[in-house]
This record gives structure tokens, C-alpha cells and sequence, in this order.
């Protein structure tokens, strides 16, 4: 049986995306294939972090212990492991489960669009200031879904127009759902509504992460 590095685990509200706000139990995989700028979570990405070794039977019935109907999983980068797909059939076996993967975009996501209903994904696309976008996997556009989300972390204003440029090259609108997010302390918020405002960006979402604004920005397992 698959073993997982699991970084650290916790109930608390999705601080973002199509379901902020509802309980979730975040389940973080240990190790990560970018080194974001602004990365919150640099402490989970060295493959030599501390990490609780537990199989995904264990997952799954922690998952259950918790009472949580919500699983996000997250990282670092949790497709990177190459026996995911254990975890997330054990994890998508508990009834009325709802699953939700967090994926920085540089992993195809092919291999798990045909599973069950209940599986959606959350990925990103770096932008320039990230200092990640190279390293993106484009092929990814073709195989979103409308219950999916993409994700923009903004920092500066090249990366305003670059998520333009991104967002009309793929007509992301049409195919799942857009979030800006600014990336916190580092660009005023407003400026990103108003660029919304002045390219009438009407299906484009605005949101800042909740859990920074309910708890201290460093804090960890919120």
C-alpha cells in the first residue's frame, strides 16, 4: 500500500476559490516543482521537510473522523505524486465527498478529468511576477471544466495585462470559473478593480484570500 508525505492537515474555511467560505479539511502534500515569489507555503515544498507518513486508508478515514464534506487538496503540489490517484479514489469513496484539488498549473490535469463529478480543480496560472510562468502547462486550457476554477495572482501591473492576454488567447471565461487574487501587501487591491472596471472584465471574479483577513497572514493550518 501507497505511502503520502503529508505535510500538515486541518479543518478550517476555504479561503478562496468557488468555495470560499464553506469548512473544509485541507490536506497538504509535502514537495513542490516551482518556487513562487510570493509562495506561502515555502516551508512545504523541500522534499526534506517534516512530513506525517500516513496511507490513503488513513487519509480517508481521517477525512471521515473530521465530518468535514469538503477535501482540499493542496501543497506544495499534489499532483507531483505519482500514486495521487490512490489517494483520491479513497478520498472520493466517502459518500457526498466533494473533492477539490489545488494545482499551480505546470501539471497536466488530463489524467483526472474523467473521474468522478465530485473532483474539481483549482489551478493557477503564474504570472510574471511570480517568476513561474515558463513553467506553465498550457495544454491545461483544453481540458478545464465549467465547475473548475483558474486562478490569477496578482502582484503588478504586467501582471494585470498578462492575465488579460492569457484570459483572451483561451477564452477562459467560457470555459471555467476566473479569479483574480492579489498578492497580499504587494498591490492595492482597488488597482485590480479598476482594471476590471476599464476592460469591462464582467465575468472575471474578484476575491481576496478570506483566511489572511480572519487570521494573522502568517499563521499556519488555517
Amino acid at each position: 500500500m501507497e505511502e503520502f508525505k503529508i505535510a500538515e492537515s486541518f479543518v478550517s474555511i476555504n479561503g478562496e476559490g468557488k468555495k470560499a467560505g464553506r469548512l473544509s479539511m485541507f490536506i497538504r502534500l509535502r514537495g513542490c516543482n516551482l518556487s513562487c515569489s510570493y509562495c506561502d507555503t515555502k516551508w512545504a515544498i523541500s522534499k526534506k521537510g517534516e512530513a506525517e507518513i500516513m496511507t490513503a486508508p488513513e487519509v480517508a478515514r481521517m477525512v471521515k473522523e473530521s465530518g468535514t464534506e469538503l477535501v482540499t487538496l493542496t501543497g506544495g503540489e499534489p499532483l507531483l505524486d505519482e500514486n495521487i490517484s490512490e489517494l483520491i479514489g479513497c478520498i472520493l469513496s466517502l459518500p457526498k465527498t466533494e473533492l477539490e484539488i489545488e494545482t499551480n498549473g505546470s501539471i497536466p490535469i488530463r489524467p483526472w478529468r474523467e473521474r468522478d463529478a465530485r473532483l474539481s480543480m483549482t489551478m493557477d496560472y503564474k504570472l510574471p511576477s511570480s517568476g513561474m510562468e515558463e513553467s506553465m502547462c498550457l495544454e491545461n486550457m483544453e481540458e478545464l471544466k465549467p465547475w473548475d476554477v483558474v486562478k490569477f495572482v496578482i502582484g503588478t501591473k504586467e501582471d494585470l495585462r498578462k492575465a488579460k492576454e492569457v484570459i483572451d488567447r483561451f477564452s477562459l471565461c467560457e470555459r471555467a470559473i476566473v479569479y483574480f487574487s492579489p498578492v497580499f501587501g504587494a498591490i492595492p487591491p482597488e488597482e485590480i478593480v479598476e482594471y476590471m472596471k476599464e476592460h469591462r472584465m464582467n465575468k472575471v471574479r474578484f476575491q481576496i484570500q478570506i483566511h489572511k483577513v480572519v487570521w494573522d497572514p502568517e499563521q499556519k493550518g488555517v
